[in-house]
């Protein structure tokens, strides 16, 4: 797995990068309400016995239905506070060449890429989990599964450190809110992401049973 910088595709992304700049550092209730339904749609998938095994089997669930109903309340909570950023920084945005008369920042569209993201990092963390469990013969620390999942999501072909760093959930709320706002698709990215998490060698980051 490389250590290239650069889109989840592994290309540049001129707008997203353009509109990451302007993301406010100092959002603490989105960022607080993200790190919420992160944390709890990979804490919910833990409790769970089922495992995705395969990268392969991942992106058949993905394909199918999703079960992030269960989650609607935190999903709307996010919703209501990302709205409004999302329409201020387009109202603010004349300096960009980004073509806000085309950005969907609707509810509807930011709720609709919250949900498959959540599905997508639940699929994912599920196969990372499945790997540790095989690797040490003991149920995955969720700590290790959250940073692993997070990171392999955002940049799928950069080998996660081996150190325990802070998950990066600003990156994430970045990632979800303007792909919301552009109503595009993060399916493309989940995949790479299955691959990657499928490939990763997992023993530099568990500890042998004593």
């Amino acid at each position: 797995m490389s250590t290239q910088n650069g889109s989840e595709n592994g290309t540049h992304d001129p707008v997203g990068l353009t509109l990451e700049r302007h993301v406010p550092n100092a959002i603490p209730p989105l960022v607080d309400a993200i790190s919420s339904l992160y944390e709890h749609a990979i804490d919910r998938l833990l409790l769970s016995p089922e495992r995705v095994t395969s990268a392969a089997a991942g992106k058949k669930l993905l394909a199918g239905d999703d079960d992030t109903e269960v989650m609607a309340d935190q999903v709307q909570r996010v919703v209501v506070l990302a709205v409004p950023v999302v329409r201020t920084l387009a109202r603010g945005a004349r300096f960009t060449r980004v073509p806000w008369v085309l950005v969907a920042s609707t509810a509807f569209s930011i709720a609709s890429t919250l949900r498959a993201g959540v599905r997508e990092v639940q699929v994912i963390g599920s196969l990372i989990a499945h790997r540790i469990e095989q690797e040490t013969g003991r149920p995955a620390a969720p700590r290790l599964v959250k940073r692993l999942a997070l990171e392999l999501y955002l940049t799928p072909r950069r080998t996660p450190a081996t150190t325990d760093r802070p998950l990066p959930l600003r990156r994430l709320l970045q990632r979800w809110l303007f792909k919301g706002a552009f109503g595009r698709n993060t399916q493309r990215a989940a995949s790479k992401a299955l691959d990657a998490a499928e490939k990763l060698d997992v023993r530099p980051y568990v500890k042998p049973a004593r």
